[in-house]
């Protein structure tokens, strides 16, 4: 069995999901739309896609098209995926999930009036590190977990500059200003990806911004928001808390790790930082640094990586970690490239395997609910100077 599927966006990240998507024995022919149509021209040429469809309108209405997969940018994939699965599609969506909690309660409502999939593809799913966290709990290494740390720190000059005014233009300065907190999920969804709860409660403290460049200018920014730096303190169901940090003026090394992770237990704990891992008990200190590095799939310099900043180039061209169980995806990836730390494979298999089987992917609307809206109203927290505010839950998913 096997389903058409749209990409919607034909930028610096759209092309990698592409290729995987098109070489996925799940997966029929590959649309592309892009706001600029000569982009999708240019991706459908260079990876002979089955062709383009002018606006995102005309590829809901063709029943060519059975599924999309989204990688515009961040503040738009809840509108768009309210269309999509409005329109009778599955959807796809890149992080975030949305911006707001009337958004995100949509999607979750459209999903189960339709029945349709949809699925967030959270790359700290299948971080090794999330990964090995979550196999050690689930066998209950950690004893009682009670504390967990998720950080994604990624510098603004490592990168995003470049990536904003590809996608910007002229004005990318309005959204290069994207509040932190609102792009939540690789520190929210690397932490609850392995520990089993989700978020009730959050203060939150924001960090103004001075570089005074116009990025994080209140008086520029779409979003209102001088905000470059950010930590959060959650409250988690059945006791415990978690903090994440979203770091965009930061000296560290992004480029080598951009998310990163500690889990505290009460028999064990494990650590995560730029280049080690550690798996700590009573006993003594083990380093696990190797089960958690994924061995490069693709050279930096490869062509088809041209288009994107160098600084972001090596989230495109990780391949697998020992911790990944690589024998549930198709051969057909075995020689394709990877990224994010060795999440692109599964997070796509997931998603073909829950349409054509109809069963809930991995990252499902109610998970991503949970790994989304405790950012959004962290940011909510930020700006109220940390007032600790309630998390709203929309639940488990049907028969989870």
């Amino acid at each position: 069995m096997t389903f058409s599927l749209g990409i919607v966006g034909a930028g610096q990240f759209s092309g990698q999901f592409a290729t995987l998507f098109q070489a996925h024995p799940g997966v029929g022919d590959v649309y592309v739309t892009d706001l600029l149509p000569e982009r999708a021209e240019q991706l459908a040429t260079a990876q002979g896609l089955a062709g383009t469809f002018p606006t995102y309108e005309a590829m809901l209405e063709s029943k060519e098209v059975d599924a999309v997969a989204i990688f515009t940018q961040r503040w738009t994939h809840g509108p768009l995926v309210l269309q999509g699965l409005n329109a009778g599609k599955h959807v796809y969506s890149a992080v975030p999930m949305a911006i707001t909690t009337e958004e995100i309660s949509a999607i979750i409502e459209a999903v189960r009036a339709t029945g349709l999939t949809y699925m967030m593809g959270e790359t700290s799913q299948y971080n090794p590190a999330t990964v090995h966290a979550r196999n050690q709990i689930a066998e209950g290494a950690f004893g009682r977990l009670f504390y967990a740390e998720g950080d994604y720190v990624h510098d603004m000059d490592l990168g995003f500059y470049e990536a904003y005014q590809y996608s910007g233009g002229e004005k990318w300065k309005e959204t290069a200003s994207y509040p932190p907190l609102l792009y939540p999920t690789h520190a929210v969804g690397g932490v609850l990806g392995a520990w089993q709860t989700h978020a009730v409660s959050v203060s939150a403290i924001g960090v103004v911004d001075d570089r005074g460049d116009g990025v994080f200018d209140k008086e520029v920014s779409q979003f209102g928001n001088d905000f470059s730096n950010a930590s959060a303190l959650f409250e988690v169901a059945g006791g415990g808390s978690f903090r994440t940090n979203e770091f965009r003026r930061v000296g560290y090394p992004s480029h080598i790790r951009e998310s990163r992770f500690r889990f505290f237990g009460t028999e064990a704990s494990m650590e995560q930082l730029a280049t080690v891992a550690l798996w700590q008990d009573k006993k003594g200190v083990q380093d696990i640094s190797e089960l958690l590095e994924p061995k490069p799939t693709m050279a930096p310099d490869d062509p088809s990586l041209q288009h994107i900043a160098p600084d972001l180039r090596a989230a495109f061209t990780s391949g697998s970690a020992p911790v990944h169980d690589r024998a549930r995806l198709p051969r057909e990836f075995d020689n394709l490239h990877n990224g994010h730390e060795g999440s692109h494979h599964f997070l796509v298999d997931d998603f073909v395997t829950a349409v054509n089987t109809r069963t809930l992917p991995s990252v499902n609307a109610w998970v991503a609910a949970r790994y989304t809206l405790p950012g959004v109203i962290a940011h909510d927290s930020a700006r109220q100077g940390g007032a600790r505010l309630e998390i709203p839950d929309f639940g488990d998913a049907p028969d989870a």
